[in-house]
């Protein structure tokens, strides 16, 4: 039994996970979603990754997996526990030292229209399902967008970039550039908009528990 660790992205929640959760339960593993103190202006990226620490305990199998905006936070994660595999989903890859707010224009992301948040990262998910996302949304502090990426190197564990086909805020083809400039990788690719974990939950466990 692996136990997965699943971060949530920049306004998220642990709930945005509680479906991946139920089907990874289903499939015969644990998990562990935790909410980030994204809303705490006294919170750095370290004090992120010490909540998910905090959390993991002593569990051993460990996955971590992390979603857009929790792509900075996760090989932090990994590099204060002992991980089998980092798997990104649709997330932001982080460069030693920078900033997360320089990651925009370092990347060259050139932004969708964001006049109907739905229609960019929800637009695939049932419609109750969105209600409470955009409902739920949590405003982001400023101490952890701006401070420096704190490690020199990429996590030693094996990684894996899980990219959606019908992402409108990250454009494939943006991603596929970005995996291969920052990771070395070919990512693998799921179809659907940018939160698979509400609009394709079993699809998603399925897709993780086969990289065990």
């Amino acid at each position: 039994m692996a136990t997965f660790a699943l971060i949530h992205g920049g306004g998220g929640s642990a709930r945005d996970w509680r479906l991946v959760e139920a089907e990874l339960r289903r499939l015969g593993h644990d998990s562990v979603a935790v909410d980030l103190p994204i809303d705490d202006p006294s919170a750095g990226l370290g004090d992120y990754a010490d909540t998910v620490v905090k959390a993991v305990g002593d569990r051993t199998d460990l996955v971590v997996v992390a979603h857009s905006w929790g792509g900075l936070v996760a090989p932090l994660v990994c590099d204060r526990v002992e991980a089998d595999r980092l798997v990104l989903v649709a997330a932001m890859i982080p460069a030693p030292g920078e900033p997360p707010a320089d990651w925009w224009a370092n990347t060259g992301f050139q932004g969708p229209d964001m006049s109907d948040e739905v229609a960019v990262f929800l637009h695939d998910v049932p419609p109750d399902l969105a209600a409470e996302m955009l409902a739920g949304g949590r405003e982001h502090a400023e101490k952890a967008l701006l401070e420096p990426w704190p490690l020199g190197r990429w996590p030693d564990v094996p990684t894996t970039f899980l990219l959606c086909r019908d992402d409108r805020f990250f454009p494939p083809a943006f991603l596929r550039e970005i995996v291969r400039e920052r990771l070395g990788v070919t990512p693998d690719e799921i179809d659907g908009g940018h939160t698979p974990m509400l609009a394709r939950p079993a699809e998603l466990a399925g897709r993780l528990v086969s990289y065990l």
